[in-house]
């Protein structure tokens, strides 16, 4: 072969040179783009608002059921349209509060919401062989939510509250399990599950109720404690060492001028005008001179800590469903410390806080982690989850605990909580009062917090409960005479069933 028939074979211009690496460039950039997108994006185009797709195959069978002691208190329906099925709920004002809804236009909240994979079949844990089921896009049936309400206590909560505003949160105390979750008014999920103009029209006339029947109360919604708080700054001046026995004087002044100003802490009951009330007195009187003076001698730093030990200023108070903040606030003068210490000023609790107050107390000083639901199941009833009770915090010693308790016992048996009595149980409970708009003008909360056990069983009691009143047409607004009733209507139901 010679030099001239090697320069004549055909060569790789260097433009064809050019555009072969850039179509490799365009080829690599595809490919990255698609990684991008299904892979690292997926999740998010997946849970897109304007991804429909999601939404038909959630609602493409049945779904899952919440169950209340064994028994669904959902369900759901075939619908002929463009979602296969939509939600129905079994008596669905009783269990809004619980279950929250599910609707295919307006999406999930509450266990519903936390549960949404699981109840709709997507959840990896549903699955016998998860890659199977990716690569053949095979959808498992929805699972079951097992929650821990006690249909009785609930039932007793709604009957008690009636048509007023208010809430009800009854715990167990030694394992946080909640035996009644209680909003009023309520609504019926129901109405707007589907994607109907039916529903359309419910989903707004319930948005524009002034009631807000829509809002959880017992965990979304904030409200002035008033006197319940008071077992909290009992507990904190034990704890402390301020007061040692809750028989002895205490050394609070009467009247009791707050520092810094020219403003007396008035009571609401002649029998605390006076100097020197024992820590007993106090509680059973609900005395605001002598608790609000003993939460400026405890100080600042130790009623936040005994605050927070009990569930205020916790943003991530899980149930699974969030609660709402509950607030006692760190930054304060002396006057506004003692104001804060009878659960005014700027301190304010969800009930479900103010149940876990009582609930710690019964469980001598061990506040548990509040749980809605026992158990995740598949449709079979395999259990693909099993709850287990979780300690909070130890807000204060069991002998604390234990004088605690003496004064509630004491506010039932002899002060302001006698309509909380109950034949046969001891009763420990306080009652609350809670002032609140322009110049206090506003309808006062009513609020009543309590645990009971038998006369004649020992150990921790099985119950505790909180119970808010919020706008109620009686004349007379008191925790005594409004909450204090349908706490015992809770009470007396778990223990009727224990």
């Amino acid at each position: 072969m010679t030099r001239g028939d090697s320069a004549a074979r055909p060569g790789i211009s260097t433009t064809g040179r050019r555009a072969g690496t850039f179509c490799l460039l365009l080829i690599v950039a595809l490919a990255a783009q698609a990684t991008r997108v299904q892979v690292f994006q997926a999740d998010a185009y997946n849970h897109n608002k304007a991804n429909q797709r999601l939404t038909v195959e959630r609602y493409d069978q049945p779904r899952g059921n919440i169950l209340v002691a064994g028994e669904p208190v959902t369900g759901s329906t075939p619908t002929g349209g463009r979602y296969d099925y939509k939600r129905t709920y079994t008596d669905g004002p009783a269990w809004a509060a619980v279950t929250g809804y599910a609707s295919q236009v307006y999406g999930t909240t509450q266990l519903e919401g936390v549960y949404d994979d699981l109840l709709s079949g997507a959840d990896d844990r549903l699955s016998g062989w998860a890659v199977w089921d990716a690569v053949s896009r095979g959808q498992n049936p929805g699972g079951d939510v097992h929650t821990t309400i006690d249909p009785a206590a609930q039932q007793a909560a709604l009957r008690g509250l009636g048509r007023q505003q208010g809430a009800v949160v009854a715990i167990e105390p030694a394992t946080g399990r909640i035996l009644a979750l209680a909003s009023t008014p309520s609504y019926d999920p129901g109405s707007f599950a589907g994607s109907s103009a039916a529903d359309r029209e419910a989903w707004t006339k319930l948005r524009a109720d002034t009631d807000q029947p829509m809002l959880n109360r017992a965990l979304r919604q904030i409200y002035p404690p008033g006197s319940t708080f008071k077992v909290v700054t009992a507990a904190a001046a034990l704890a402390s060492g301020q007061v040692t026995d809750i028989h002895a004087p205490t050394g609070a002044p009467y009247p009791y001028v707050m520092q810094g100003t020219t403003t007396e802490l008035v009571n609401d009951s002649r029998a605390c005008d006076e100097a020197g009330l024992s820590l007993d007195e106090a509680m059973v009187n609900s005395c605001n001179s002598t608790m609000g003076w003993l939460g400026t001698q405890v100080g600042l730093q130790r009623m936040v800590s005994t605050a927070q030990s009990f569930g205020f200023n916790d943003a991530a108070l899980d149930v699974p469903v969030r609660a709402a903040r509950s607030n006692f606030d760190t930054r304060m003068n002396t006057s506004q410390v003692a104001l804060s210490s009878i659960g005014q000023y700027d301190t304010a609790a969800t009930p479900l806080v103010m149940a876990m107050v009582a609930a710690g107390i019964a469980d001598n000083g061990t506040v548990m982690h509040p749980q809605l639901v026992d158990k995740l199941t598949r449709s079979d009833g395999t259990v693909v989850q099993l709850m287990h009770p979780q300690t909070y915090r130890q807000a204060v010693s069991p002998s604390v605990a234990a004088k605690v308790q003496q004064l509630m016992v004491d506010v039932v048996e002899e002060g302001t909580g006698s309509r909380a009595r109950i034949p046969g149980a001891v009763v420990g409970g306080k009652t609350g009062t809670a002032q609140h708009g322009t110049g206090n003008g506003g309808t006062p909360y009513a609020w009543f917090i309590a645990w009971a056990r038998p006369a004649d069983s020992g150990g921790v009691p099985p119950v505790a409960v909180a119970v808010v009143v919020a706008d109620s047409e009686a004349t007379d607004v008191t925790g005594g005479t409004l909450a204090a009733p349908i706490a015992r209507s809770v009470l007396r139901a778990v223990l009727d069933g224990g």
